[in-house]
């Protein structure tokens, strides 16, 4: 996520909060991520609240008793401890505090997958190549004339008992509209994924299935370069003909047979 200046230093504050949160005794990672996502909607949706909430002359015991008043009794002790920090921090815009909270829902998520988070990260890449390959299903996503619940429930029908509860959650979620597409949303939040387990994603394209002792050795070799474990995203593309294309970050590797010809088509028409 990509904050400037006050908001920053606020995200980096509400991260630890979070953190302090998840780790407490009856804390619930998968109620924190919806309550979290609430409060952001409803901010966004409630523009005297958020100006108010994020407004730096405002004295910082009147944010905090509104949000008491807003959300008390509404939400868990704990969701109302990250909202408290939230109101109390100082914002460079107004919509950086609902695009926070949304956010930190997403790690609350990712949290509650924990130690299948591996899984979360695939799943969710997975059902983002299953929406860009079916025009029928992406349309139907993106319908205006639907509405959320009809799309949430297309959603469910199609993940239910196939995909862990936090993906089925994220990708209800990704209907929201805060991103462009639901791809878009889906891609985000498997970045928060790698980010929350220290990772990077590289995104892989080869003419066959890589065996695991391959995928192996490729993982090892670009979290050598890169610093950091690298989870892979994989996709099956027979165009490449052969080779491999890695994507991580803005760095492209592009050893793939298909690119190679490319090359020489040019230096021949050259």
């Amino acid at each position: 996520m990509s904050l400037r200046g006050a908001s920053a230093d606020a995200l980096a504050a509400l991260t630890t909060e979070l953190e302090s949160v998840l780790s407490g005794p009856g804390s619930s990672a998968s109620t924190l991520s919806e309550e979290l996502f609430s409060v952001a909607t409803t901010l966004r949706s409630e523009g005297a609240l958020r100006r108010f909430a994020t407004d730096g002359s405002v004295p910082t015991e009147a944010k905090t008793g509104l949000v008491q008043q807003v959300f008390g009794g509404k939400v868990e002790g704990g969701t109302l401890a990250v909202l408290t920090t939230a109101v109390s921090s100082r914002w460079t815009t107004a919509r950086d505090l609902a695009d926070t909270l949304e956010h930190l829902s997403v790690v609350a998520a990712v949290r509650s997958a924990g130690g299948d988070g591996a899984r979360l990260s695939d799943e969710l890449f997975s059902f983002a190549q299953v929406v860009t390959a079916s025009p029928e299903l992406r349309d139907a996503l993106s319908d205006p004339a639907r509405t959320i619940q009809d799309k949430s429930a297309l959603l469910h029908g199609l993940l239910d008992g196939k995909a862990l509860p936090a993906t089925v959650s994220l990708a209800a979620r990704s209907l929201s509209g805060t991103h462009r597409t639901v791809v878009a949303a889906l891609n985000e939040y498997q970045k928060i994924a790698a980010e929350v387990h220290g990772q990077g994603v590289a995104t892989v394209r080869v003419a066959r299935e890589l065996s695991d002792a391959e995928r192996g050795r490729l993982e090892q070799v670009l979290s050598s370069q890169y610093g950091r474990p690298v989870h892979l995203n994989l996709v099956v593309d027979p165009s490449v003909l052969g080779g491999i294309r890695v994507e991580i970050g803005d760095d492209v590797i592009d050893g793939t047979v298909s690119s190679r010809l490319d090359d020489a088509r040019r230096r021949l028409v050259g």
